[in-house]
């Protein structure tokens, strides 16, 4: 819609308004803010009248669809109580409604204090809108956790390392009828076959050596709400098909017990494998992916969006200066550490990006973070160039940073996996996937206990 156009229909708006009778008028405006979006949006330009705002800033703030908030904000004009600031991109500011009746039903709804939506409750949701950039790929992740969350629907959550896949877990959770209820989160990469049946399934008092009290499982703790199973596609045979058992007849026993206890939980899983290679395979069994797989939400990684790399970057650089106790803009980032960021691949996607934005910050002498600032943690990647070398894949920067890891804290796999920010389970598995072996030590050279 054009500039002209639209000051057309907002001056044909504003005079329906005028000669609009009062008890009518009123229902328009209810109308207008019963909409949550509309609502909330109006509240936001309201709160500061001197600045404007563009659709790609407000559908930041409120994780919201192009359409939506354009369709949103339009009305707020049409009724008078927003204008837009013509330019390119076009900007929306608050308005005043010329009518007395308009402005003092607008002034009253300004005064009644705002209700606190379930979205903004949720430290997940706050958490996650921090990883919203320009690129509309994580507005419509947003859009279906929203769809996830009205029902009780197993989700199975896709995406990289580091892609954010248990914020959105618990996303879902909390914008859930289940949200009172308790959060079980379950890494069963680190749970051997030994172990995940207590662990998942509880135990009696004395069922083996050392079980001295009965204890409840996580399916028990997570009774009426959500059950979150991490890195599924790493469960064995045997484990799935004990889960399958439950989820097929929500009951259970605790190991050393012959009581059946009755569970009702929202399932909600994740992975970075190839479920349906694995299915394909023999890896996973077929009848347990249909059930854990109802619903599935694929995360983009950061390389996907890479327009949104600079745009994270400065957040992030924003939230250490804060943590830090420093103002705002402390620190910026120099032109070339920027095109830095963004010509990285980024295989460990916004964990990464986070720590490299923090290191960097703190390594920086002063306020420019240069492009010599930056240490990327994989070395193979490093900043990349347009030449006609080969890059990297994921599996080989991926099996280079293990290596590095590995090597710097002498193999120590308990500091290793720290580091990296994973489980022991899942490193004992990359190692064992990466056939890696320590290197020969230098003479004299004490290295720490390889499992300590």
């Amino acid at each position: 819609m054009d500039d002209l156009t639209f000051s057309a229909r907002r001056a044909s708006a504003a005079a329906l308004a005028r000669s609009a009778e009062p008890a009518d008028l009123e229902t328009r405006f209810r109308s207008l803010v019963q909409s949550p979006l509309r609502a909330g949006i109006l509240r936001y330009l309201s709160a500061s009248p001197n600045d404007s705002y563009g659709v790609e800033s407000l559908m930041q703030t409120f994780g919201r669809l192009k359409l939506d908030v354009e369709n949103c904000v339009r009305e707020l004009v049409d009724f008078g109580v927003a204008s837009l600031v013509p330019g390119n991109p076009p900007r929306y500011t608050a308005a005043r409604p010329e009518q007395g009746a308009a402005a003092e039903l607008l002034d009253h709804f300004l005064e009644r204090r705002a209700a606190i939506s379930t979205e903004d409750q949720s430290p997940s949701v706050q958490r996650f809108r921090e990883m919203i950039g320009r690129d509309e790929k994580m507005l419509i992740v947003f859009e279906w956790i929203r769809t996830a969350a009205k029902s009780d629907i197993s989700v199975l959550i896709l995406g990289p390392t580091g892609s954010g896949k248990e914020v959105v877990a618990r996303m879902i959770h909390e914008l859930s009828n289940r949200a009172q209820a308790k959060f079980q989160a379950v890494n069963t990469a680190a749970l051997p076959d030994t172990l995940f049946e207590s662990e998942i399934f509880g135990y009696e008092k004395g069922a083996f050596t050392g079980a001295h009290d009965r204890k409840p499982g996580r399916l028990e703790l997570a009774n009426e709400g959500t059950l979150f199973l991490d890195e599924i596609g790493d469960m064995s045979l045997i484990a799935q098909a004990k889960l399958l058992r439950v989820l097929e007849e929500r009951r259970f026993e605790r190991l050393g017990g012959n009581k059946s206890i009755a569970v009702d939980f929202r399932l909600i899983s994740a992975t970075n494998r190839p479920l349906d290679q694995f299915v394909r395979d023999g890896r996973f069994r077929e009848d347990l992916y249909y059930r854990v797989n109802a619903f599935a939400i694929r995360l983009p990684s950061l390389r996907e969006r890479q327009v949104d790399i600079p745009v994270l970057a400065q957040r992030f650089l924003a939230r250490y200066c804060a943590a830090q106790g420093m103002p705002l803009d402390s620190k910026s980032f120099s032109r070339e550490a920027l095109d830095a960021l963004i010509s990285y691949h980024w295989p460990g996607n916004i964990r990464e990006l986070e720590s490299t934005v923090s290191r960097a910050a703190l390594s920086a002498p002063g306020r420019a973070i240069r492009a010599s600032d930056i240490e990327f943690l994989h070395a193979s990647a490093g900043i990349t160039t347009p030449t006609g070398d080969r890059l990297p894949s994921l599996a080989e920067a991926e099996r280079a940073h293990i290596v590095r890891v590995l090597e710097a804290v002498q193999w120590n796999k308990k500091e290793a996996a720290r580091v990296l920010d994973i489980s022991r389970g899942t490193l004992y598995r990359k190692i064992v996937e990466y056939q890696l072996e320590p290197g020969p030590r230098a003479p004299g050279r004490r290295g720490r206990a390889a499992d300590a």
